[in-house]
C-alpha cells in the first residue's frame, strides 16, 4: 500500500440504458463493449492504467494531468469519429461523459482509493454527454497549452467536501473554443424568468430566486401528486441567470425541451425555451405534467418567487 499523486479518470456512456431499449440486448452490449475498448486504447496510448470497468464505465489513472487530459480528449474523439465507422447501428445521441481529478490517492492491490477518487467520480456526475469536467487542481497541473483549452464553469458544493470547489470544463472540440468568449459574455448579462405551470398554479422564478423544490411532500414549493414521485423529487437552481433542473429522486425526471426529450436521474440539465417536465413517469404515460417557459427579460422582476 502506498500514496501517489495521480490523475484519476472516470468515463461512462451517457444514457446507456436507453441503448438496450432501442437496439436490443445483443446489439447494445456489443456497442458498449466497443466503447470500452476505444476508451481503453486511449488510456494505453497515453501511458495510463485501466483500474477497472464496471458495466458501461471505465476507471483509469495517469501519472500526469497532461496525459489524462490528452487521453480523455482522445476518448471523446474516438467515440465521435471512430465508433460510427465501426458500428452501423450507433445512434447519433450516443456520447460519453468524463470526470477527472489530480491529487494524492492510495494504491493497494491494483486498485485506487481515497478522497481523490471520490472527487473524480463526482466530476463525472456533473458532466453531460460529450463533456469533460475536472477540478481546479487538475487545471493547475496542466501545461499552458492544455490549460488554454479549459474554461471555468462554476463554484459548486460537492458531496463530502466542506468547502465549495471550482469546476472546469476541458473543451475538446475546436468549434466550441470559438464560442467560449461569446457564451461567457451572454451568461453574465442574462436576466430571465422561468415560469412553471401545474394544475392551475403558476410559479415564477427570476435570477435571484435561489432554489425551489418540486415533489409530493407537504413542504415543497410546487406539490405534484403521483405515487411515482419522491417527496422532494427535483429542484431548480438559479445560477448566473440560468435555470438548472436537478433530479434527486429514485425514478428520475423526464423533460421535453427545445432539443427533444431527455431523461435525468441524480443529474442535472439546463432549462431553456419552453417545454414539459414529468416526475417519475415517462412523458407519454404521465398524467401530471409541469410546463415551463424560460425567457429573457429586460429588467428582473422585483419579487424572487411569485405564486
Amino acid at each position: 500500500m502506498g500514496t501517489k499523486t495521480l490523475a484519476i479518470v472516470f468515463a461512462d456512456i451517457s444514457g446507456s440504458t436507453r441503448l438496450y431499449d432501442s437496439l436490443g440486448d445483443s446489439t447494445a452490449r456489443e456497442l458498449v463493449a466497443q466503447c470500452l475498448t476505444l476508451m481503453s486504447d486511449q488510456t494505453s496510448k497515453y501511458q495510463g492504467v485501466v483500474i477497472k470497468t464496471i458495466g458501461d464505465e471505465i476507471m483509469c489513472t495517469f501519472g500526469t494531468a497532461d496525459e489524462a487530459v490528452e487521453a480523455v480528449m482522445g476518448m471523446q474523439e474516438s467515440i465521435t469519429e471512430d465508433l460510427p465507422r465501426m458500428h452501423p447501428y450507433m445512434p447519433a445521441s450516443l456520447k460519453i461523459r468524463v470526470g477527472l481529478h489530480f491529487g494524492p490517492a492510495i494504491l493497494e492491490h491494483g486498485d485506487v482509493f481515497g478522497d481523490a477518487v471520490n472527487v473524480a467520480a463526482r466530476m463525472t456526475d456533473f458532466a453531460k454527454g460529450g463533456q469533460i469536467i475536472c477540478t481546479q487542481e487538475t487545471i493547475e497541473a496542466l501545461t499552458p497549452a492544455l490549460r488554454a483549452s479549459s474554461r471555468h464553469l462554476d463554484r459548486l458544493q460537492v458531496k463530502g467536501k466542506a468547502a465549495d470547489i471550482d469546476i472546469f470544463e476541458v473543451v475538446w472540440q475546436p468549434d466550441d473554443m470559438t464560442r467560449i468568449a461569446t457564451d461567457l459574455v451572454k451568461s453574465r448579462g442574462f436576466k430571465g424568468n422561468l415560469r412553471l405551470r401545474y394544475n392551475g398554479e403558476v410559479l415564477t422564478l427570476d435570477h435571484r430566486s435561489g432554489v425551489v423544490i418540486l415533489g409530493r411532500g407537504k413542504n415543497v414549493d410546487m406539490v405534484v401528486n403521483d405515487s411515482m414521485i419522491s417527496r422532494e423529487h427535483a429542484r431548480i437552481e438559479t445560477r448566473r441567470g440560468k435555470f438548472f433542473l436537478i433530479d434527486q429522486s429514485t425514478n428520475g425526471t423526464y423533460v421535453l425541451g427545445v432539443e427533444g426529450p431527455s431523461y435525468i436521474r441524480r443529474e442535472e440539465m439546463l432549462l431553456s425555451g419552453r417545454g414539459k417536465i414529468t416526475l417519475g413517469r415517462e412523458l407519454g404515460k404521465a398524467t401530471e405534467v409541469v410546463c415551463f417557459d424560460c425567457e429573457p427579460v429586460e429588467k428582473p422582476s422585483c419579487g424572487t418567487i411569485r405564486r
